[in-house]
């Protein structure tokens, strides 16, 4: 029986050192989480044996349960490496349309040759869909998608409407519409131009001239405008602008115009027109001033700048002012983190003994923010780890003592004549 005893304790003590050894070997693993062997007493009885004098028979190996609590951050320079910040875990999969789900705190990604984010085994950052606000569309885990980076905006798209904000000033100087020159600043008061897009995406510039009307009837506010498109006039006519007393517009009404068809010779679409809308255009003393700014084309655009929030939205930036929505970053976490299976490469899938998972958007409710340009190192602390160490290897050693004096006196009784 000592032997059997002396054997398990020898047993456990090796158990020891393995773990505390995958430990050190993992204290650089990115999102790794240590663990701790248990140990529970081995008691044989049965109800006709003395309990007083009992002596056990050795010790067993209990579980060797993992250890989930935070690692320290490390910043990085790449700007889609993630660190979870609090509890919870990236959600990933093995195949782009696969409903199998793993999970892991290591938060390494890059893009793969299709432009979707993996980490270093290739598996996929499941995101939710995401709304144009920046919320998601739905967090259930088999709604999850594969996060895919675009490295261009769509196609081109022709503009087919400005909106210009403005205030014109009552105290400039008026001149005569009929000597308006768009080459000439002096035959003009003010004037703004803007972008605008054909059906290919390519660049043109609209400006708006205003003339403050020197052949107006007294007392009242007129003002003529005019549309050029690539230094053509794309109405033919000018339109007249009125303001009351107040400043505010009067007409015309509705306060926009639409041009005649801009027959770019390009290859885009010759029958392009834009309406142009001035709804925000006020008269006051003070000077002019463009308040507001937009049209609704775009040209191709190319991938300039990821971001992902904290709360894990992934917008992505282009280089024709527009920005998209992308998803949002997946996240879970488990009623008991330690049942989780190991299946290695710092990932785990869900067990019977974790529960199922409870999927939400990151620094929301119970689930940590997302830290980008970050990384989670292991939370193996390696001087603890090497004191344990030396303790495992101690009590082997003790163990190892225990089986030779069983043999010694084993031994000296087979001597016995």
């Amino acid at each position: 029986m000592s032997f059997n005893i002396a054997l398990s304790g020898v047993n456990a003590s090796q158990k020891d050192l393995d773990v505390t050894a995958n430990n050190i070997a993992n204290v650089n693993t990115i999102g790794f989480k240590e663990s701790r062997a248990e140990f529970a007493d081995v008691y044989a009885n049965s109800i006709f044996a003395n309990a007083k004098t009992q002596s056990g028979s050795g010790v067993q190996t209990a579980a060797v349960s993992q250890q989930f609590h935070q690692g320290a951050m490390q910043f990085t320079n790449n700007s889609l490496d993630m660190a979870i910040n609090g509890s919870g875990f990236f959600v990933m999969s093995n195949e782009v349309g696969s409903l199998d789900r793993t999970f892991t705190r290591a938060g390494a990604f890059r893009l793969n040759d299709e432009g979707y984010v993996t980490n270093s085994q290739g598996h996929y950052l499941q995101t939710y869909r995401a709304n144009q606000d920046g919320t998601p569309a739905g967090l259930g885990l088999n709604s999850t998608q594969p996060l895919r980076i675009p490295d261009k905006a769509g196609e081109p798209q022709a503009t087919s409407e400005v909106n210009t904000g403005l205030n014109l000033p009552v105290k400039a100087g008026a001149v005569d519409p009929a000597s308006f020159d768009p080459t000439n600043s002096a035959t003009y008061t003010s004037s703004t131009s803007m972008t605008i897009y054909d059906s290919l995406g390519d660049t043109h510039t609209l400006t708006q001239y205003f003339v403050k009307d020197s052949t107006a009837p007294a007392g009242t506010n007129q003002w003529q405008m005019y549309v050029y498109v690539d230094g053509a006039d794309a109405v033919g006519a000018p339109t007249q602008l009125e303001f009351d007393n107040s400043g505010v517009l009067t007409a015309p009404i509705p306060s926009s115009l639409t041009t005649n068809a801009l027959g770019f010779t390009n290859g885009s679409d010759p029958t392009q027109t834009i309406d142009v809308n001035i709804t925000s255009a006020t008269l006051n003393s003070g000077p002019f001033e463009v308040t507001s700014n937009s049209q609704d084309g775009n040209t191709v655009g190319r991938l300039t700048k990821v971001d992902v929030g904290a709360d894990g939205l992934v917008q992505a930036t282009y280089s024709n002012g527009s920005t998209e929505n992308l998803g949002i970053v997946a996240m879970a976490r488990f009623p008991n983190e330690q049942g989780l299976t190991q299946i290695g490469d710092t990932q785990w899938r869900e067990s019977l003994l974790s529960g199922d998972a409870v999927t939400g958007q990151p620094n929301t409710g119970i689930f940590g923010k997302v830290s980008v340009a970050s990384l989670e190192q292991s939370n193996t602390n390696l001087t603890s780890e090497l004191v344990d160490l030396i303790t495992a290897q101690r009590n082997f050693q003790a163990n190892s003592r225990a089986l030779e004096v069983n043999s010694t006196l084993q031994q000296t009784i087979l001597q016995i004549r």
